[in-house]
């Protein structure tokens, strides 16, 4: 009833250029949101606390979502073809494995546009074969020395994509803070800072992807550090924190991992898998903030531990063990 009215009036006319689908689609987010928002004042979201839904800030992306009731179709010629649109050519990068119940188009703030869909798949679709060794399972120690340590002492180094593209980040902003506002040039300047922060965000996200495919196709357990990453990213590092993009590494690798069919165990934040010794059990390593610029140290017992490797060992076995319990509760 609110889009059939607000179309009838001649400041809102042009919204009968578009799909009716998109203007409901739009309307149920912010439903959603306000629930989201009120459940999570009177405490019956679980989760962090969440602000009053607000319009987004002027990035240049936006997006419409398309559902099933709206009768868009992926064409046999490849193309999709979207109402009041008409029909798109596409580059696909892969076959859709079953009907799309809806898809999503987004355009980037460098105009460039992409198209997502949602499809149901089967359970095990992605599941992979289940490897025989005994050793094939690591734990994870993440830093920002070296992204992070696996097991036998192999290290991910640390690409800081964002701190190695910072100098042209610095020169675009400062060209587009010297254009006179709402002139053509003041665009273009937006747009060139724009692509230079969209191509750190996809070369990070490209490389992320491939450090956890290599991980899970090599281990059959995999066991990481939960980390609380909010709080990491409120200290004196937050921007090294930010460009490791902690957040999204653990989301990903554990959402593959249980794809493949693999062992994912997070150890809990407090454990402290840096301060034990993996020799005798105490907790004789360097602690405090004077800890962290200790990378090797010895224990009573006379082992002597480089701090990265002992950690991983700790969540390694760690994470074994909850694992093996909750196995336990489950044939109960």
């Amino acid at each position: 009833m609110l889009i059939t009215e607000a179309k009838r009036t001649p400041e809102r006319s042009w919204l009968s250029e578009v799909s009716a689908a998109v203007l409901q689609q739009a309307l149920a987010d912010a439903d959603r949101a306000y629930k989201n928002f009120f459940a999570s004042l009177n405490g019956t979201r679980r989760g962090p606390r969440m602000g009053s839904p607000r319009f987004k800030r002027r990035t240049g992306a936006q997006s419409i979502r398309f559902t099933r009731n709206a009768k868009f179709a992926v064409l046999d010629s490849g193309r999709l073809r979207l109402p009041k649109i008409g029909e798109l050519k596409v580059a696909w990068s892969r076959e859709l494995p079953a009907t799309p119940s809806s898809v999503t188009v987004s355009r980037t703030a460098t105009n460039k546009y992409y198209a997502s869909f949602v499809v149901a798949v089967e359970d095990g679709a992605d599941m992979l074969e289940p490897l025989s060794d005994a050793d094939a399972e690591t734990g994870i120690d993440l830093g920002l020395k070296d992204f992070a340590v696996l097991r036998g002492g192999r290290t991910i180094d640390n690409p800081r994509f964002f701190r190695r593209s910072e100098r042209k980040l610095r020169k675009a902003q400062r060209e587009f803070s010297r254009k006179v506002t709402g002139s053509a040039n003041k665009a273009k300047a937006r747009a060139k800072v724009a692509k230079v922060h969209e191509r750190i965000k996809d070369t990070r996200s490209d490389w992320v992807d491939k450090q956890i495919h290599r991980i899970v196709a090599e281990n059959q357990g995999i066991y990481v550090e939960g980390l609380s990453v909010t709080g990491l990213s409120q200290g004196r590092a937050a921007k090294s924190v930010h460009d490791a993009a902690f957040g999204i590494f653990l989301s990903r690798l554990e959402s593959k991992a249980a794809r493949a069919g693999r062992t994912f165990v997070r150890v809990d934040r407090y454990f402290p898998s840096t301060r034990l010794c993996s020799d005798c059990g105490a907790l004789t390593g360097p602690r405090g903030l004077e800890g962290l610029k200790v990378r090797i140290w010895a224990c009573g017992c006379g082992a002597t531990h480089d701090r990265d490797r002992n950690a991983e060992l700790n969540i390694r076995r760690e994470g074994k063990r909850l694992a093996t319990l909750a196995a336990g509760l489950a044939e109960r």
